[in-house]
């Protein structure tokens, strides 16, 4: 089902994460939207891949039901996989299902996945696994978010991108992703592209997982491909003495020469950045 026929029945919520998850998972049949409805809501299914813990790949297919009302009311979750048993695929959705309950009221389903796919991991799966065990993995979970929320005001983070064909589009999606995720600082555009930003460390590992895995650039022959050569040059807290001020925005910056971008780096008072990575690239 297209995605541009289903706008009048979604909410803007709704289309917005709908239009996400389809840059994300973009494969063949990794991603399909089955109904929609002003009564019954939108039901989409994603088909992923997940590593066991004892090493096997195991194909799962999860459908969600986002209802009226969403995220304010909670989404139905169904797991399927033809290498697991049912009552391995129930506790994967019950895991799935008491995440979304500890949740904040906002979207959910990309967070849900990974929790899916994290649970599978971490966990055996085998009659033995409990209910305890889960709430230990969720208890752990909580704890690791409470400990990156207590990294302080935030992390910076330097990333060297190889190129952009298509530079309107990535450019657009930068400016997307860094608002969405409530990301400060510049994307400079010249002889090297780079993005500094500044935000909270979790929605920073976001942003990279992102321009990782969506497909926001072209190949050489014009076909859509994700970003694989991007290099993470820097990314610590930014109490750190390389971190002497915050930026209060995020701004396209173009340039010509290293010591236009060298001057652009001081106005933004990470001059000590600029001179430690940049030269050498």
């Amino acid at each position: 089902m297209a995605i541009g026929c289903l706008q009048f029945a979604m909410s803007e919520v709704v289309l917005d994460e709908i239009a996400a998850l389809s840059a994300i998972y973009c494969d063949k049949d990794e991603f399909e939207v089955l109904e929609d409805s002003d009564e019954q809501g939108t039901v989409f299914c994603i088909q992923v891949s997940a590593d066991k813990s004892t090493g096997e790949s195991v194909y799962l297919r999860l459908v969600f039901r986002l209802p009226p009302g969403y995220p304010a009311r909670l989404p139905e979750v169904s797991v399927s996989s033809e290498q697991l048993t049912r009552k391995q695929c129930r506790l994967l959705r019950e895991s799935a299902l008491q995440r979304a309950g500890v949740l904040a009221p906002e979207p959910m389903v990309l967070e849900l996945v990974r929790w899916v796919q994290e649970t599978l991991s971490e966990q055996s799966l085998d009659p033995g696994w409990s209910g305890e065990q889960q709430g230990g993995e969720e208890m752990k979970q909580r704890e690791e978010e409470e400990r990156r929320r207590e990294e302080g005001a935030g992390w910076t983070a330097l990333l060297l991108v190889d190129h952009m064909r298509s530079r309107e589009r990535y450019v657009k999606m930068i400016r997307r992703w860094s608002s969405e995720l409530q990301l400060v600082g510049r994307l400079f555009l010249g002889p090297l592209i780079l993005v500094l930003l500044q935000g909270p460390h979790a929605n920073i590992k976001e942003y990279i997982h992102l321009q990782r895995t969506v497909k926001v650039d072209v190949d050489s022959s014009g076909k859509r491909c994700k970003e694989k050569m991007m290099k993470v040059l820097y990314e610590q807290p930014s109490s750190s003495s390389k971190q002497p001020k915050q930026m209060s925005s995020f701004e396209v910056v173009e340039f010509s020469s290293l010591d236009q971008m060298r001057r652009a780096f001081e106005d933004v008072g990470q001059l000590e950045l600029f001179q430690e990575f940049v030269p050498t690239l």
